[in-house]
């Protein structure tokens, strides 16, 4: 089990990389008053999780660099 401060610094990481991860992702928004469905939800999830693997992965590369 992650210990608190372990716990902080990956928020903080998923916090840093969410308007990369967005950009990746290139899910519009939804329209005004308008609700996505749940296959639609969970189609945009699978999304966002596979743009923050590659956001880290472009994020590593380049510090490492």
């Amino acid at each position: 089990m992650a210990d608190a401060g372990d716990l902080q610094k990956r928020y903080k990481e998923f916090l840093d990389l969410l308007p990369l991860t967005l950009a990746i992702a290139g899910l519009p928004e939804s329209e005004h008053g308008k609700y996505y469905t749940e296959e639609q939800i969970e189609s945009r999830i699978y999304t966002i999780r596979h743009a923050y693997k590659a956001a880290r992965q472009v994020a590593r590369e380049c510090i490492q660099k």
